[in-house]
């Protein structure tokens, strides 16, 4: 077909979609009128209606609940088809093709699948299906799709791809080879807007291997800044919906996420793609769970910007020293020695009855299938069982509770926070524990979490199907040797040690130590910033690993100022041209909370938003937010303010510099008074 032809084409699926679209909507307006002619019989009959009655109406309203949401779903999918039928085609022939079927197939693919009812208008496929694996995978020639019943080999004759909206098709391409880099090329030099974009029309053969993968137990993406890795990783899970649709839904699914922002950021993505969003839940709030809520502690973010001011050595030896595998392994050699030395049974006097020290240890130690804290019950039961044979008569209260005190006894510190205490009094290192005001330090909480989990026990979170984490590099050992622990599902774990904002990170290989069957896949193509935006940001901080994006646009600018008068002036200015922008998004990032809240007063009036701890909601506009709050976010225009000597100066500030810089996708602007740190070029 010609682009004319296509076009032609177009008008006939859009026409198939809107006699769908009304078919349907007249299905659901006899629907109604059933379901309301059923609850008008149901109220007149109440009175009359024995058990199985009511039982029959129960089911019969769960069957209209159930229609009326596959109706809502084909009407939102329909409405959403007709917007943007399909961004894709291959003429695909078959091997051994026979039968009536023409011998090139045209094949759309489009967000979701379609079967017109003209018979002149070809099947819109879902990019899930196996057969839509080829458009990602392949170029013209050679080709081939895998199905539940086997590999179907056949070759490409034909590769088109078209960026349709609101029903009409603004261009086609056609091409012998990769045909996606020109359509991302167009789509790259787009404005952001305020919620991440599905990228179906864009995938990559190297994303689409990660997204397609269905057998790795644990897969561990490790990511450039701006190849896409979260992204990839929701897509990932809108596959895996769309392939084990009898096995796992939705709510089968977590995702741990750096903050609630960031979760409100991608959480348009799956609704577009046809699914209903994923539960989401940070390490903190997790955390929180875990303990019952029953300590305070300090948040991720407080210990990065304690972190950032470093006035304390001693902190950071202590988060440094929990921040290790042999952390881990050290806390496991505790609980052996906890195991061997914890309990030391003593002779048991009940009245006449001695039970002997040797029954009671043996009794404890028989018991190693239950954790340590839950074994005295047990242990007691035994005694009492002991001497109520001895006796031969029932035991009084008095006499279970002597028993009872008398294990105790026996026992070390009875509460997890007095044992995990007691882990640096084993080690002769009490200094690495403080809890100053009652508030564990965060590099304590998941420690805590891990000494509840092995000495008290805690179910598995077994409904929970496929585990997704992102920034994987700002969690330690710990943290993994948790979630090992409490959730033995599938896992995706994405992120990229170049961003890490906390002092100690973790790496791919760190991870894998944690979970040794696991896969690594590493993304090294950035596809964010333009190629001056990602080399200014290599300058601060080298990646030989990364590879930028043939994308070019305005070359980054440094300006240095005599005064901060100077400079808030300038910023003021920046705002103000951004106004008068055809950009979407501005963010301002700033290294500490206390810079964000002087540039929010400063340019106060602006219609600029403070994106904070307690934020729940990204919006459109200009934002303000401390760098650590803005990872795995992209922005159309980045500022970067008082980027000084003084306030960039360590390795950490480093990081924090080059992850401000790498948010940026057209435009970056960076800012200092005084000296300009080490890590701008001159």
């Amino acid at each position: 077909m010609t682009e004319e032809e296509e076009r032609s084409y177009l008008d006939l699926i859009l026409q198939q979609l809107e006699w769908a679209l009304r078919e349907i909507n007249s299905e659901t307006k006899r629907f109604s009128k059933e379901f309301r002619e059923e609850q008008r019989y149901l109220y007149d009959q109440r009175s009359g209606m024995d058990e199985a009655d009511l039982v029959s109406a129960g089911q019969s309203h769960k069957r209209f609940a159930f229609q009326g949401q596959v109706g809502i779903e084909a009407r939102r999918k329909i409405t959403k088809l007709s917007e943007s039928p399909y961004f894709g085609r291959i003429d695909f022939t078959r091997e051994g093709a026979i039968g009536s079927l023409p011998k090139c197939l045209p094949i759309y693919i489009g967000v979701h699948s379609f079967i017109p009812q003209d018979s002149s208008a070809y099947p819109i496929y879902d990019w899930r299906a196996p057969v839509s694996s080829m458009f990602y995978d392949f170029e013209l020639g050679e080709a081939w799709y895998q199905t539940p019943a086997g590999k179907v080999n056949g070759r490409i004759e034909l590769r088109r791809q078209y960026r349709i909206r609101q029903g009409r098709m603004e261009y086609m391409i056609e091409n012998s080879v990769n045909i996606q880099d020109d359509v991302l090329q167009k789509e790259l030099r787009l404005s952001s807007d305020d919620k991440m974009k599905n990228i179906v029309a864009t995938i990559q053969r190297d994303q689409n291997a990660i997204i397609r993968n269905e057998t790795s137990p644990v897969l561990i993406i490790q990511g450039v800044a701006g190849s896409g890795k979260t992204s990839i990783a929701i897509h990932r899970i809108a596959f895996l919906l769309y392939r084990f649709k009898d096995e796992i839904r939705s709510s089968d699914i977590l995702i741990i996420s750096p903050n609630k922002v960031f979760a409100d950021y991608i959480s348009n993505v799956l609704p577009e793609l046809g699914e209903a969003n994923i539960p989401e839940i940070g390490m903190e709030e997790l955390a929180g769970d875990l303990l019952d809520n029953r300590f305070r502690f300090q948040t991720f973010l407080q210990q990065v910007f304690t972190t950032i001011n470093a006035q304390d050595p001693s902190f950071l030896e202590r988060l440094q020293f929990k921040s290790t595998a042999d952390f881990v392994r050290d806390l496991n050699r505790y609980f052996v020695h906890l195991e061997n030395h914890w309990f030391s049974a003593a002779t048991i006097q009940v009245g006449r009855v001695t039970v002997p020290a040797a029954f009671v240890q043996e009794k404890f130690r028989a018991l190693q299938r239950l954790p340590l804290l839950n074994r005295m019950p047990e242990v007691a039961s035994e005694v009492q069982q002991y001497v109520r044979t001895a006796l031969g008569r029932k035991l009084s209260g008095a006499e279970k509770s002597q028993i009872r005190e008398a294990l105790v006894g026996a026992s070390e510190r009875a509460t997890v926070l007095e044992l995990y205490r007691g882990f640096y009094q084993w080690l002769h290192r009490d200094d690495l524990f403080e809890m100053p005001g009652n508030v564990l330090e965060y590099a304590d909480v998941f420690p805590l979490i891990y000494c509840k989990i092995r000495l008290e026990g805690m179910e598995p979170y077994h409904h929970v199907k496929h585990l997704v984490v992102d920034e994987m590099q700002d969690y330690t050992p710990i943290q993994y040797a948790v979630l090992l622990r409490l959730f033995p599902a599938k896992k995706t774990i994405l992120g990229d040690t170049s961003q890490a904002v906390n002092l100690y990170s973790s790496s791919a290989t760190d991870i894998e130590k944690v979970f040794p069957q696991a896969d690594i896949v590493k993304l090294h193509q950035s596809y964010r910033s333009t190629w001056e935006i990602t080399h200014f940001a290599l300058h601060i901080k080298a990646n030989p690993e990364l590879i930028a994006m043939e994308r070019h646009g305005l070359v980054p600018e440094v300006k240095g100022f005599h005064t901060t008068d100077e400079e808030d002036e300038e910023l003021r200015r920046l705002v103000e041209q951004f106004s008068h922008s055809n950009h979407q998004m501005l963010a301002i990032l700033c290294k500490t909370p206390t810079q964000a809240k002087k540039v929010h007063s400063l340019l106060e009036g602006s219609n600029v938003y403070l994106l904070t701890e307690e934020s729940t909601h990204f919006k459109e506009g200009v934002v303000i937010a401390t760098i650590p709050l803005a990872k795995g976010l992209e922005f159309d225009e980045v500022i970067v303010p008082f980027a000084s000597a003084e306030h960039y100066q360590s390795e950490s500030d480093r990081n924090l510099l080059y992850v401000a810089c790498t948010r940026a996708m057209h435009e970056l602007t960076v800012t200092f008074t005084g000296e300009r740190t080490r890590f701008l070029a001159a």
